[in-house]
């Protein structure tokens, strides 16, 4: 099967520090995959070269075998790649309704009655139905990091990136996150960057672990679990991903 996303070489230096050093990355069409590792690892730094927020320094980013390593960062978001970031990036002074329905019609253009109903449809599959009306701003951080998510369903992407999507969730509120998540991973390839260490075992099909921007390893949640190198590394040190 032809990867959607893969990386070769990937590098990227900031004033002669090494933050990412020739990563190869593929992920597979409809596929859940998790990066990992400890802080600093150079995870955010990769993300940022796959969206378009950062050139790399050398290494090459394709997208269904088309070479997207210059591409700007909406170019890629036409192609169908949708990123919530780290830190939420919501409209705080729009409702709810307002931020979902300007990723909508990014897809869908002026059909208000198209966009109307998407908007109905994400925020249903989301768990905000009932905060539409409410501003962004107002909301719990947890539930501002469920209206990202939100946004980026409106947009129907073929890759959609998690940045620690959990973050800030009730324990219910994680376990409904899954569900989604899943169902998701029937539409779109998933790339999940997350610290929480149950979430990644239950939701990936494959594990990525960065460590000193290099690749440390990559398998199965077993045996990524099982990896006497990724226990000294990360998993056996406490330390977020």
């Amino acid at each position: 099967m032809s990867a959607l996303l893969s990386t070769r070489a990937l590098s990227k230096s900031f004033a002669g520090l090494r933050a990412v050093h020739e990563v190869d990355l593929d992920l597979a069409p409809g596929e859940i995959r998790a990066l990992i590792g400890p802080n600093g690892a150079g995870k955010t730094t990769l993300v940022s070269m796959l969206i378009g927020r950062i050139a790399p320094t050398s290494g090459a980013i394709l997208f269904e075998g088309r070479d997207i390593t210059r591409l700007p960062a909406h170019a890629r978001v036409r192609l169908g790649m949708a990123y919530t970031f780290q830190i939420t990036s919501v409209f705080a002074r729009l409702d709810v309704a307002e931020n979902v329905g300007l990723a909508a019609r990014r897809r869908l253009g002026g059909d208000r009655a198209a966009v109307a109903r998407e908007t109905a449809l994400v925020l249903e599959r989301v768990g905000l139905a009932g905060h539409a009306d409410a501003l962004a701003g107002d909301l719990s951080y947890g539930h501002q990091r469920l209206l990202e998510l939100a946004m980026g369903l409106a947009q129907a992407p073929r890759l959609l990136i998690l940045d620690e999507p959990t973050q800030g969730l009730a324990e219910g509120e994680i376990e409904a996150f899954k569900r989604l998540i899943r169902e998701v991973a029937a539409e779109a390839t998933i790339l999940l960057i997350e610290h929480n260490m149950s979430v990644v075992m239950a939701l990936a099909d494959r594990i990525t672990v960065l460590d000193f921007g290099e690749v440390l390893a990559e398998g199965s949640p077993a045996g990524i679990h099982a990896s006497a190198a990724v226990q000294a590394a990360y998993l056996g040190t406490g330390a977020d991903a």
